[in-house]
């Protein structure tokens, strides 16, 4: 055990080492093209070939840490981890199903990372306003003005050649690495991350590939959670967090504003605001007045508007107004009518009195003005400073900010779910289908000792050490189908030894009636030994196939000895007469049938378990009953007579014609044969006159056993 912990360590520090190759392989690349300006990336060779090696989630690692590094030289980089990761994804599907080893696959393979990362690289570049700032851009800008084309389609076209190129050289960098790769070097990759044994890992995958659906798996249900989940803590956050960071720059923003409507209103002559308002421009220190406002805006972060006016009833009066020369403001003098967000407060605004922010979303945008007064000498309010925040640019800051966080966060979730995929398989999925697998195998199998021991070899090669309750529950399947195999061990001894018992009570009881009779002389053994051949024989060719069980042939071959039990009933004199028996004493012999019965009767009712006997009274009460209906002791006919009595009627003549008795001598095989052949369908069972002649192989062998030929 510890050897192998040993060598897991160095097959888990090898995998580490190719993850760590692979990323330096990546950023390295990297930092070649974007230094040498090259149109190229080469930033997935490490990618493709760490998710050959080792697998999508080392892969997606590979893919998301080198975009992190990459973004030490290149700020934007980071922004393509999400497509890194899913040539990651996508190289693991391809090379799951593929070999890679015909040109078609290749082309197929490369064509399909190309389009991938053509098409969200272009969606990236216009969400983040970056095509002016990229290689890729500034081509598709120079070559729009040359042909004519749409600038967007042109965009696609050379981010779609671009990745072709690139993908074309990453991929064929990749495939060569893998190729030289040593076999045991991926082989031992490949079981550093297992929890269990290689072989029972490939077995239980093979089967789920094709048979099995990973939805409904426990890998599915956590998959599904952990997106739903990480989503919604992903969704709330941001929320959350945009809205403090709105709340907090609008608070920051108007605070500016505020101030400097109040730097602006001491700078502002009041004594004047009536010449300014009558003359404008043309006004002593009109335009210097406008210039320091011009500059309070232009220095106050935030302020995109800037203006003083007087508050009038119908609106208001201009005194100043920044946006004059951009053609949006207004002149000196000019009444501009109160906007819908200000009428609330228009009477607090003529009474001079002070106003929070209000917020508008008019002809000017979204904003948010802030109002400070301006008072003469006696504290009245002459006019009032506006200071106008734009919030549309502070909204469009935060949509920036969104995509800038959404497209970082789908590189980390991919390569979260990645890890949860891989964590589940490893630790959960694999296991537990290996050890569902071998307990579907312990139900299928025989229950013999020879299957129940392979199936405690077969969990144990299993070899799970996930170091948790599934370890655990490892363990204790291992020790119950151990505990099972020796208890089905155990009772097969006690049950052999039972059935031993209980054969020697039969072979003594018919030892019993054997001895009485002079002439049957090893009759029994005889005689258990030809329906052995014939119930095997009716069970080879299918006949009473619905009849012929295990069990079945195992009492019938049991109970056979005790067929003649009844003669123990019958007195010397007429059991041992050496001539012919007059009609009284065969009446009288014929007797043993039912006293067999009922012997056994007795037996079945008497001894525990005594079922298998039940085979033996119908030998014992039929075995003298004709298929013709002429027998004896009730005179029933085909196959209303039991199986078990048709064979052994067949098994006792034969043995009764081919042995030596005191009335008469021994019959030749052949007119044995052809007496039972004779008797098929009148006397007896035709099919089981048909098994015995066609096994007179095995029928030889005993008669030779008892000299007999």
């Amino acid at each position: 055990m510890q050897f192998y912990i040993q060598n897991q360590k160095t097959k888990i520090m090898l995998s580490v080492l190719i993850v760590m190759a692979g990323i330096i392989i990546n950023s390295f690349l990297y930092f070649i093209m974007f230094k040498l300006g090259m149109p190229l990336f080469l930033d997935t060779v490490g990618t493709i070939y760490v998710t050959m090696v080792a697998g999508p989630f080392f892969g997606i690692l590979t893919a998301v840490i080198t975009n992190a590094i990459c973004m030490t030289f290149n700020s934007q980089a980071i922004y393509f981890s999400a497509i890194n990761a899913l040539v990651a994804i996508c190289t693991f599907s391809f090379f799951r199903r593929n070999s890679m080893g015909r040109t078609k696959e290749k082309a197929g393979f490369i064509l399909t990372l190309s389009v991938v990362s053509g098409f969200l690289s272009m969606a990236i570049q216009l969400l983040l306003n970056a095509t002016e700032s990229t290689m890729e851009g500034r081509w598709a800008h120079d070559f729009s003005n040359v042909a004519g084309m749409p600038f967007y389609l042109t965009l696609l076209v050379v981010n779609l050649l671009i990745n072709i190129m690139d993908k074309t050289i990453s991929v064929g960098a990749s495939l060569l690495a893998y190729k030289v790769t040593p076999e045991q070097m991926i082989s031992a990759v490949e079981e550093s991350m297992l929890k269990q044994s290689r072989r029972s890992y490939e077995e239980i995958s093979t089967k789920k590939s094709k048979n099995d659906s990973w939805r409904g798996t426990v890998r599915a249900r956590e998959t599904k959670s952990l997106i739903v989940v990480t989503g919604m803590i992903v969704i709330s956050m941001s929320w959350i967090g945009l809205g403090l960071y709105f709340s907090n720059e609008k608070t920051s923003e108007t605070k500016n504003a505020y101030n400097a409507a109040m730097f602006a209103s001491e700078v502002i002559d009041k004594t004047r605001i009536d010449e300014f308002v009558r003359n404008g421009e043309n006004a002593e220190g009109y335009e210097e007045t406008k210039k320091i406002l011009t500059r309070i805006r232009d220095n106050a972060s935030g302020v995109t508007y800037l203006y003083v006016v007087v508050m009038k009833t119908d609106g208001c009066l201009v005194v100043f107004d920044l946006d004059t020369e951009t053609k949006k403001g207004h002149k000196p003098g000019e009444v501009v009518p109160y906007e819908e967000s200000v009428i609330p407060y228009r009477d607090k605004l003529m009474a001079g009195e002070d106003i929070e922010p209000i917020e508008s979303d008019s002809i000017s945008g979204w904003v948010q003005n802030v109002f400070y007064p301006i008072k003469d000498d006696d504290g009245n309010t002459i006019c009032y400073v506006g200071c106008g925040v734009s919030l549309e640019y502070m909204a469009g800051y935060m949509r920036v900010f969104i995509i800038k966080v959404f497209l970082i966060l789908a590189g980390m979730l991919l390569l979260l779910i990645a890890y949860e995929l891989w964590s589940t398989s490893v630790y959960t999925t694999y296991p537990i289908s290996s050890m569902t697998a071998v307990v579907d195998k312990f139900a299928e199998g025989g229950d013999d000792q020879q299957s129940l021991d392979e199936n405690v070899r077969t969990i144990r090669e299993l070899k799970i050490h996930t170091g948790d309750e599934i370890e655990k529950l490892y363990q204790t399947l291992c020790d119950m189908a151990l505990n099972q195999a020796e208890q089905m061990r155990n009772i097969r001894r006690l049950s052999d030894s039972t059935m031993k018992m209980q054969d020697g009570i039969i072979l003594t009881m018919a030892d019993m009636v054997e001895s009485r009779d002079s002439d049957t002389g090893e009759h029994v053994q005889k005689t258990a030994s030809y329906v052995k051949i014939i119930v095997e024989g009716l069970k080879k060719k299918g006949y009473y196939s619905e009849k012929i069980t295990p069990k079945f042939m195992s009492d019938v071959i049991r109970s056979a000895p005790l067929h003649d039990v009844g003669k123990i009933n019958i007195t010397d004199r007429i059991l041992n007469k050496p001539g012919k028996l007059t009609d009284e004493e065969f009446e009288i012999m014929k007797t043993h049938t039912t006293a067999g019965k009922e012997i056994m009767e007795k037996a079945i009712k008497t001894v525990k378990g005594g079922n298998y006997l039940k085979e033996a009274r119908n030998m014992a009460a039929y075995h003298h009953e004709r298929w013709d209906g002429k027998g004896y002791p009730e005179g029933i006919h085909g196959e209303v007579i039991p199986l078990s009595a048709r064979i052994m009627a067949v098994a006792d003549v034969f043995d009764a014609l081919t042995s030596q008795r005191v009335y008469k001598p021994p019959f030749s095989l052949e007119k044995a044969l052809e007496i039972l052949q004779e008797g098929a369908g009148t006397q007896f069972d035709p099919k089981c006159v048909e098994v015995f002649v066609e096994s007179i192989s095995e029928v030889k062998v005993i008669l030779n056993k008892y000299n007999q030929l």
